[in-house]
């Protein structure tokens, strides 16, 4: 259903550094530090608080991670629904003020239950600045030039988590807390001035529901293509979720020669996620072609997962966090997943669908850390499956999903976005 233009909606604008695509892009960069903040101090906190043995580390670090990642599957819904019906603005001002108290108030915790609800309240808050900014960006620039908009907004935004690995080495777990919060609050006063969508202001006077969540589930091919934008995002969350969570363990088993460390880890990923991000954006636009650019990434993030748990027995320091960078490469595909997400639907759904798939995509952390552990204890010939065996059967099959879901999705590149979901 196509929308008619008015005469008084803000017109798109053909700079790639509008106000809109900065002020999305910051607001990414602050969600990213936040989001892998707890990654990088999992151990210092978890040991300050208490918990020092290790493999009680692990257990309570998981149980958190997945606390965070539960608020923001019940934030997703939540932004997303709130996105449609009442504009993508109030997405993008909501969310950055709940995650940004929620993160001041996780520098004063003291006791495992109640950094396990902060960190619910903060996955809900976090839950909806990606989404609301590739929506605003994707329907306030030229279609030829969306791709190049969500391109530089992931490129600043995953940089947050170099920020947040600095700052939490510098002045300490309770203080990095404490930044991010100040930063997304010092954020609200830059998003003051920043106009609406006009697509979202047309859908307005449309008489077709927005925001309806379960219609998503009422007709079978806008299912079909929903379920197949989640699947593609799994496995970048298999390998920050897991792979790199977990780097501290994946390098006991793995026999790394000296001691590897999560921040490190996280370091590096975000690092490479850095360049993957500019180069699936720019791939997608040179090739004229989203789901060519993912196929590539996703082929790409097979291999080197493959090298992360079966070529780095026994390896440096050093050869383990290279990998890793390069390993943030190829699944930097991130924008570039939520953009084909925001591209796939309807003016009246798009926020929806663009808030609730990086958030399921995140939130199927929640599934996969107990098929993790599951699987790795499973006795194959009388010995345990163990992290490596495990990893690399739930790496594969999310692999494969993804890129059989990328190969049925209908190409966006190049589409008008100018229309409603009937």
């Amino acid at each position: 259903m196509a929308l008619t233009s008015r005469p008084d909606s803000p017109p798109k604008t053909a700079s790639l550094f509008s106000a809109i695509v900065i002020v999305a892009s910051l607001g990414y960069f602050v969600d990213i530090y936040d989001l892998i903040l707890f990654s990088i101090v999992r151990v210092k906190s978890l040991n300050e608080l208490g918990i020092t043995d290790a493999a009680a580390v692990t257990d309570q670090g998981l149980f958190l991670i997945n606390m965070q990642m539960g608020g923001m599957l019940l934030g997703g819904i939540l932004w997303g629904i709130l996105g449609d019906k009442r504009g993508r603005l109030s997405v993008l001002f909501g969310s950055i003020l709940l995650y940004s108290l929620a993160n001041l108030a996780n520098g004063f915790v003291q006791t495992i239950d109640q950094y396990a609800w902060l960190r619910l309240i903060a996955g809900v808050g976090l839950a909806g600045e990606l989404g609301a900014g590739i929506t605003l960006v994707s329907e306030t620039l030229p279609k030829e030039k969306r791709g190049y908009g969500t391109m530089i907004v992931a490129t600043v935004g995953v940089s947050g988590a170099m920020l947040a690995y600095w700052v939490g080495e510098a002045l300490g777990w309770r203080n990095a807390y404490f930044v991010g919060g100040g930063l997304g609050l010092a954020l609200l006063a830059l998003r003051v001035g920043v106009y609406e969508s006009g697509m979202f202001e047309q859908a307005k006077q449309a008489e077709t529901e927005r925001g309806n969540f379960l219609s998503l589930f009422t007709n079978a091919p806008r299912l079909a293509r929903y379920l197949k934008c989640l699947l593609i995002g799994v496995p970048l969350w298999f390998v920050v979720g897991i792979l790199i969570t977990l780097a501290p363990e994946f390098g006991r088993e793995l026999g790394i020669t000296g001691e590897v460390t999560a921040g490190l880890g996280v370091f590096w990923c975000y690092f490479g996620l850095v360049f993957g991000d500019f180069a699936s954006g720019t791939l997608s636009q040179v090739l004229r072609s989203r789901n060519r650019a993912l196929q590539l990434f996703l082929v790409l993030c097979g291999l080197l997962c493959a090298v992360y748990l079966f070529v780095l027995r026994g390896a440096s320091p050093t050869a383990f966090y290279t990998v890793c960078f390069v390993l943030g490469f190829t699944v930097g595909f991130w924008a570039l997943f939520v953009t084909v997400a925001a591209e796939q639907f309807g003016t009246n759904l798009r926020a929806t669908v663009a808030t609730t798939a990086p958030n399921f995509a995140r939130g199927s952390v929640v599934l996969l850390v107990p098929l993790f552990k599951g699987l790795a204890g499973l006795q194959v010939g009388g010995q345990p499956l163990g992290i490596i065996g495990s990893a690399a059967i739930i790496g594969l099959v999310s692999l494969l999903v993804a890129f059989w879901a990328v190969s049925t999705l209908p190409e966006s590149y190049g589409k008008d976005l100018d229309y409603l979901e009937e």
